[in-house]
């Protein structure tokens, strides 16, 4: 049995998030189809426990007290995906990674390495800007281009090797092709003779990815036709997984 507030605050705190966690009253009560005075209620009480804040301009924003929460998740959700990549290390040989968009930021929740003595290490917790990493543009591509431009507008496009892109509208292109074809790439754009190949976890309950990096002179193209497909079906069958919890 539901309980149809409780149903309610959540799916305010969606609209929220999925407004880039900014919203006014009525914008809310549009989105949610609710009167105003029942969400102004519910507001109001998720604001007193913290899970909501009231802005000086009236807005309503995603409050302090969810950061737990959301990290609490990512390190379950991390616990979760270790065994999948475990079976993509197996299959493909090199280190597979699992990371989520928070805030402006990929964070690396999962990571397990490769067996190879010349391998990626990437520690998890680790927090990367995402228009220069694999994982980073497969969690973009997930975004609207107008979340994409707002995103690129607060954290800049800084260069990490002479390969990143730090073009917004070339970005924006290369999200398109990633949306297309299903998988996203960094080629040496954030650490020189790293390759890294990364897929989205379709419709999860969070924006999240996995991704598989190695030696560039290992993860050559051809390597990369073999890696996508695999890829593709162990994120298939995780996010079904996700689903079904």
């Amino acid at each position: 049995m539901s309980v149809r507030s409780l149903e309610r605050a959540f799916e305010l705190l969606e609209h929220l998030t999925d407004a880039g966690g900014e919203m006014a009253i009525s914008e809310l009560a549009e989105k949610a189809g609710l009167p105003m005075p029942t969400v102004y209620r519910l507001m109001q009480t998720m604001v007193a426990r913290g899970y909501v804040r009231q802005e000086p301009s009236r807005r309503y924003s995603l409050g302090p007290r969810l950061i737990r929460l959301g990290e609490g998740a990512s390190r379950l959700l991390g616990a979760w995906a270790r065994p999948v990549l475990a079976g993509l290390v197996d299959r493909l040989g090199e280190t597979a990674n699992m990371a989520v968009l928070e805030g402006d930021e990929a964070l690396y929740v999962a990571q397990v390495p490769s067996r190879h003595s010349m391998r990626m290490f990437t520690e998890v917790g680790r927090r990367v800007l995402p228009h220069c990493t694999g994982v980073g543009k497969a969690l973009l591509a997930q975004l609207p281009e107008d979340g994409v431009r707002a995103l690129l507008a607060r954290t800049g496009m800084p260069a990490r090797t002479p390969h990143t892109r730090t073009d917004p509208g070339a970005l924006l292109a290369e999200l398109a092709v990633i949306r297309e074809r299903g998988y996203a790439m960094d080629d040496e754009e954030q650490e020189l003779g790293v390759r890294c190949v990364a897929v989205p976890l379709p419709d999860a309950p969070a924006l999240a990815a996995f991704s598989v990096s190695g030696p560039s002179g290992r993860m050559t193209p051809e390597a990369i036709e073999t890696v996508v497909p695999v890829m593709r079906n162990a994120a298939e069958a995780f996010a079904a997984a996700l689903a079904r919890t």
